[in-house]
């Protein structure tokens, strides 16, 4: 055996860091004149909740990493243990028919997690390649089942965020990234889905929840019910912070595709594996969707990995599943996910979600709400939203950059928060505990006090 010893890493000069950076590195989703104008953020260690950046500076992580995926936080030995033993003992086996024993676990693991009967699963590397697999097979399931076999059709909802991959960013009306690589895969199609605070047609909420479901319906009918394979729809979207559905929709959404033999596809890559404090969403909705979708958090962010899982008579009538990735059921992942949900059932995070998360949203929206440019405050778990507006009474958005300025003064008072449209959003990990949500809300009170009075909001 070769022993080998390794040296530590120099540490980063700053201004290095940055110019190298803006030399090699393409940075996705943000304007360059952002990046050059505020970041880039160069991160050297995590520890717990906290990140320290190249100067030395110390952030409350409030938003998991920013992708919501880093769920444990930083710096977890088990995890890493967990991941380096099954490294050394078979890093990848490929895929296709080839296994190996963490995946046969994981599976078995995910599956008694699962909502109904839930419990066939193909793992992929990630959110978007999970989408794309979902995709593929509703339409492959409904040329097998023969009843529906020219069912090609996925209708999806305004401000859906599904992936960026070409099948998934099909479904996909969201961060301003369909439209540009258009033409794309045909036969996608988007209703409106349930909006909190404001909605484009000045409904009451309960009048606009019914509206989008019954849209869903009508939709099927326009489209032709027998060539509409798959509604995808987040549970909680993320569009504009943390949009939550009443149960009623998805109860009348579960009832709709039945009528018209079309497989709802429940995405689940940002609320799965405890988010909402469920292990997934949909379970407080309760009914059960025919397919769903899951990663970020099922690693915790320690590796890249995402899934779909089904039912067994949808999976069973696929004798080929005509779909492969690389990197389905790597070993090492495996290993990983494992490790993470034995550690959330052994100190009780999706518990720890959940009160954590509602002590949180209760505080913010004490602290928050009274402010003239605080809309609303909402929250499922340990993920909310705080929606600011110009005018309390019409519910008028800003259209500068008022709620980026906000986020980037609780940046500078050691807070990572992040902007999303018409709010910003945290999505603290799961450890978190209560004295990091006083901190979280000390320093967004104080953050929107601040921008209040240099622009004279209010």
């Amino acid at each position: 055996m070769v022993t080998t010893h390794t040296t530590p890493q120099a540490p980063l000069d700053p201004t290095q860091a940055v110019n190298d950076a803006f030399n090699h590195v393409i940075f996705p989703l943000v304007h360059t004149a952002d990046v050059r104008d505020f970041g880039p953020n160069i991160y050297v260690k995590g520890d717990g909740v906290h990140l320290t950046d190249v100067n030395g500076n110390v952030f409350l992580d409030m938003m998991s990493s920013h992708t919501r995926a880093n769920s444990l936080g930083y710096g977890n030995d088990e995890i890493a243990t967990a991941i380096y033993e099954q490294l050394k003992t078979l890093h990848y086996i490929g895929t296709v028919s080839n296994l190996s024993g963490p995946v046969i676990e994981l599976s078995k693991k995910i599956g008694s997690l699962a909502p109904g009967q839930l419990s066939r699963i193909m793992f992929v590397s990630g959110g978007s390649e999970a989408v794309e697999s979902a995709l593929k097979m509703a339409r492959q399931y409904h040329i097998n089942a023969g009843r529906k076999p020219r069912a090609h059709k996925i209708i999806s909802r305004w401000n859906a965020y599904h992936g960026a991959t070409m099948g998934a960013l099909a479904v996909t009306d969201w961060l301003n990234t369909r439209h540009i690589s258009e033409p794309g895969v045909p036969g996608c199609s988007f209703i409106p889905g349930p909006m909190n605070y404001r909605n484009p047609f000045n409904m009451g909420a309960e009048e606009y929840t019914e509206f989008c479901a019954d849209y869903l319906e009508r939709q099927i009918q326009h489209e032709g019910p027998e060539l509409v394979a798959a509604f995808i729809a987040e549970p909680v979207m993320q569009a504009h912070g943390v949009q939550i559905a009443p149960a009623s929709y998805f109860q009348r959404i579960r009832e709709i595709c039945d009528k018209y033999e079309v497989l709802w596809i429940n995405d689940e890559v940002i609320t799965g594996f405890g988010r909402t404090g469920n292990w997934f969403a949909i379970e407080r909705m309760g009914v059960e969707p025919d397919i769903m979708t899951f990663a970020k958090a099922m690693t915790a962010g320690y590796m890249p990995m995402g899934g779909v899982i089904t039912r067994p008579e949808i999976a069973d009538t696929l004798p080929i599943f005509r779909h492969v990735h690389t990197f389905s059921g790597h070993a090492g992942a495996s290993a990983c996910a494992l490790t993470v949900i034995k550690i959330m059932e052994r100190e009780k995070l999706v518990d720890n979600s959940r009160d954590v998360g509602a002590y949180a949203l209760d505080a913010l929206k004490q602290a928050l709400e009274p402010l003239p440019i605080v809309g609303q405050v909402r929250g499922v778990g340990m993920w909310m939203a705080v929606d600011f507006t110009k005018d309390k009474s019409t519910k008028e958005a800003f259209t500068d950059d008022t709620v980026s300025a906000v986020v980037r003064k609780m940046y500078r008072h050691g807070v990572v928060a992040s902007a999303i449209g018409t709010s910003f959003e945290v999505a603290p990990p799961l450890i978190s505990d209560r004295s990091h949500m006083n901190e979280l809300v000390r320093v967004a009170e104080q953050s929107i006090r601040e921008v209040i009075a240099e622009r004279k909001l209010g």
